[in-house]
């Protein structure tokens, strides 16, 4: 077929549709068909999948591969399409199978991930599909088999999907060291990045294409306009102005809902989804059927269920966390909230782009504070959306824990050549800089755990050949092995199941662990009652007679507020800025004028505060709460350095709060040395419990790197405490026996550079340098203070509610100021 005949092919299908190819869309396919590799940068909606599979297609039609004769024959797969979730994946497939079939291609794609059927799994793994849409963790999975790369040398091409999703996590570490491998089977192969929302676009190009520096990066149509508007309270209103999960907003969210036809409520944990759905159903005057909930920790049939009903438009709303952030299409969805804070402008044109997700429509989000500071995080949103301004994701380098993974997978998928493996992980840009001794050791780790652990067998996965290859024999490892593959480490889960029905989904074993028979909890937007707990499974009954239960909490859902977030925070609370939030904030921020000082970008601004209980040194970077707590313990050091003393401390995404125990005088020059760069790392190490905070980060990185293995099926399930103890003990035997052990090493740089934000810190601390301490004594605690002390009273021992003490205290500085 002639090119100008499959391009008119392609054009009619559009046509079909009621489309036609945008400019860019038809550029991705000239670079496409002229063999290029690289990037796509475009908006949620404007038609990125298309314009990446449209490459492919007319490939297709223009150099047809072979046809099966029959249906059950093996097919070279032509097509790997990866993407970060789950149900991106499955939405994914079927948006891929509209166009193959309007244009009679024949082809069959497949879904290979932790939601796809027995069937498709089947499929995938027999190569009988054309087009795999898979996740990382799949892929690694699927080729840790000896036959998968055979079916894989004529792969003509991988579209990484939401690539700015995967650039700064483990999660893309690992798909760097499979794609290395894909380029090495097959070296004809072209491979693309889509991503919708990145500040650093060269970088991201570079890390996928590390050999193709002037690989192109093609910007798809412009940045869909986004309107933020804010659920703003009454003129005079009482609001709280400490955090609350903003239930008190719930009148105002029902009448915004029935405003729309349909809407989308995005949370930022999984907590707060149940009790918003709990709240909005126990108020919906609609059928019950027309509220849902989604998030990552519900089965994958209740999600799916959720998913076929915002297509189908036949829900009104769904309450839903990150689970359906990316590029899912739902065209039906009409309204997009945000409850709280969204931390980071990425996230938030991200969750405006769900609504109307058609090419040419403008993005829309309504926010919903949960206390009055919030409301300037949205102003502040606004501002940055204005100027361009998008978050930069940084790529890790060196994560040796995946590297080991990666190893066991070769080993088991026919065994490796040391030298051949080690130039082929070079060829990432993750492990670029991995030296000789890095490596060695991690052949040593995977051979026999370390020089600490060689004595015990069950730490022998890998064993070298007569031929030199590293290979993978024992059966029960290669099985434990396979179970564990992947990156995403999180605490024990325990399974949610009907007495006698399907399962709900999971929660974190902590929660389950304090339930006893007949307790009450929410969870899947039902109220359950706990029948029995038996071998990680939680067997439940929908609770009669109605009433309230508790709601599980999960770990690591606290967001940090994003750096470029914070800048623009700053200067909306310095008063520069006059939209609708900064003037109903106007008495907010002239009471903290009148009590203290604006913050303002050109200063630090640091309270003095004492009161009855002592003194409170305030000070406000506005740099996010992972910056804020190493920066407190580093403050806490060197100011007991000065005088002994005892120091504790609270933080939040403004600022942070010490409270010594004997009140200490400081001067600016006292402040300027406590902010100094200098012996930094040094100083960090001493000041905070780095021991421990190693050691809690040391069982994420055990499980990565395959150190701590889970159970095999049908055997007893380990819980998390088993595995804690187990992770604890491991720790303390390297630490004890083999202190260089290239898992330890790794724990404290994931503490300092992830936990504590080490290059955030520096940032900070570089940029404090250069601008004046505005030094202030207020009488009393002022608005941007007094979250901080209400973060500080959780930690103290008291006979009262926590919020009570919190409100009282509102109560009384709103009568002795006026608001």
């Amino acid at each position: 077929m002639k090119r100008s005949d499959a391009l008119q092919r392609l054009n009619d299908w559009f046509g079909s549709r009621g489309w036609r190819p945008l400019p860019f869309q038809r550029a991705m396919w000239r670079h496409y068909l002229a063999g290029e590799s690289g990037l796509l940068h475009t908006p949620t909606g404007s038609g990125k999948t298309l314009a990446m599979f449209g490459g492919p297609l007319l490939q297709a039609m223009l150099d047809p591969p072979p046809t099966p004769r029959r249906a059950s024959a093996v097919r070279p797969l032509q097509v790997l399409w990866v993407t970060p979730l789950r149900a991106l994946a499955s939405d994914t497939a079927r948006a891929l199978q509209a166009p193959i079939d309007g244009l009679g291609l024949g082809w069959r794609v497949g879904l290979r991930s932790g939601d796809a059927s027995n069937r498709d799994r089947r499929l995938a793994r027999e190569g009988r599909i054309d087009v795999l849409v898979t996740t990382p963790e799949s892929l690694a999975l699927l080729l840790s088999y000896p036959d998968t790369l055979e079916r894989m040398r004529q792969l003509r091409c991988v579209v990484v999907d939401e690539w700015h999703e995967l650039l700064g996590n483990k999660r893309g570490v690992l798909l760097q060291l499979n794609l290395a491998l894909l380029r090495q089977t097959a070296p004809t192969m072209q491979l693309w990045g889509l991503s919708a929302t990145l500040g650093n676009l060269p970088q991201a190009r570079d890390v996928l294409l590390p050999h193709q520096p002037q690989a192109p990066i093609v910007e798809g149509a412009r940045q869909r306009p986004v309107k933020i508007r804010s659920l703003l309270p009454e003129p005079g209103e009482r609001f709280p102005w400490a955090g609350h999960l903003g239930l008190a907003q719930l009148p105002r969210v029902l009448d915004a809902v029935f405003r729309a036809r349909s809407s989308l409520l995005f949370t930022n944990t999984r907590a707060q989804a149940e009790l918003w759905h709990q709240a909005l159903a126990a108020v919906w005057p609609e059928d019950a059927g027309t509220l849902a909930l989604h998030h990552g920790s519900l089965d994958p049939t209740l999600r799916q269920q959720v998913e076929d009903g915002l297509r189908a438009g036949t829900l009104r709303c769904v309450v839903a966390t990150s689970s359906l952030d990316l590029g899912v299409d739902f065209p039906e969805v009409d309204q997009v909230l945000q409850l709280g804070s969204p931390k980071g402008v990425a996230r938030l044109r991200q969750r405006a782009g769900r609504a109307r997700h058609r090419p040419g429509a403008s993005g829309e989000i309504l926010c919903i504070p949960s206390h009055a500071l919030e409301l300037a995080e949205y102003a502040a949103a606004r501002r940055a959306l204005h100027d361009g301004v998008i978050e930069a994701r940084r790529p890790p380098t060196l994560s040796l824990d995946v590297l080991a993974q990666h190893a066991v997978s070769r080993a088991l998928a026919g065994g490796f050549d040391a030298d051949a493996l080690l130039q082929q992980v070079r060829d990432t840009h993750a492990f670029a800089a991995l030296d000789d001794a890095q490596w060695n050791a991690v052949l040593d780790f995977i051979v026999q755990g370390g020089r600490a652990l060689s004595r015990y067998p069950e730490f022998h996965k890998v064993v070298r050949d007569a031929d030199g290859l590293y290979r993978m024999p024992d059966r029960r490892q290669a099985l434990r092995h396979r179970l564990s593959i992947g990156t995403i480490s999180s605490d024990g889960s325990v399974r949610v199941q009907f007495l006698r029905g399907g399962s709900l989904g999971a929660v974190e074993e902590q929660f389950a662990s304090r339930l006893r028979r007949g307790d009450r909890f929410q969870f899947a937007g039902r109220l359950l009652e706990l029948v029995q707990l038996r071998d990680m499974t939680a067997f439940v009954r929908v609770a009669r007679g109605g009433g309230d239960g508790v709601v599980p909490r999960w770990q690591g859902g606290q967001l940090p507020l994003s750096m470029p977030l914070g800048r623009e925070l700053e200067r909306v609370l310095s008063g520069a800025d006059q939209s609708a939030e900064s003037r109903w904030l106007a008495p907010l921020r002239a009471l903290q004028s009148q009590l203290s000082a604006p913050p303002s970008p050109g200063h630090l601004l640091v309270e003095d505060v004492r009161r009855r209980e002592g003194q409170f040194l305030f000070v406000y970077p506005f740099a996010g709460r992972h910056v804020h707590e190493a920066l407190a313990a580093l403050l806490a050091l060197r100011c007991t350095r000065q005088q002994r003393n005892s120091i504790g401390y609270a933080v939040n995404d403004h600022g942070l709060v010490l409270a010594p125990a004997t009140p200490v005088e400081l001067q600016e020059q006292d402040w300027r040395a406590m902010l100094d760069a200098d012996g930094l790392l040094q100083d960090l190490r001493e000041a905070v419990n780095l021991g421990e905070l190693t050691r809690r980060q040391f069982r994420g990185i055990a499980r990565v790197s395959g150190l701590l293995v889970p159970s095999l099926p049908g055997g007893m399930p380990r819980s998390l405490r088993q595995l804690q103890a187990s992770a604890g003990l491991l720790h303390d035997v390297l630490r004890e026996h083999d202190p260089e052990h290239l898992l330890l090493a790794l724990a404290e740089h994931e503490v300092l550079h992830d936990s504590l934000d080490l290059p955030g810190l520096q940032q900070v601390l570089a940029g404090i340098a250069t601008r004046s301490l505005s030094l202030q004594q207020p009488s009393s605690l002022t608005p941007l203070a007094f979250p901080l002390w209400a973060e500080r009273l959780r930690g103290q021992f008291s006979n009262e509610d926590w919020r009570t003490r919190v409100q009282r205290a509102a109560q009384q500085l709103e009568r002795r100021h006026g608001r």
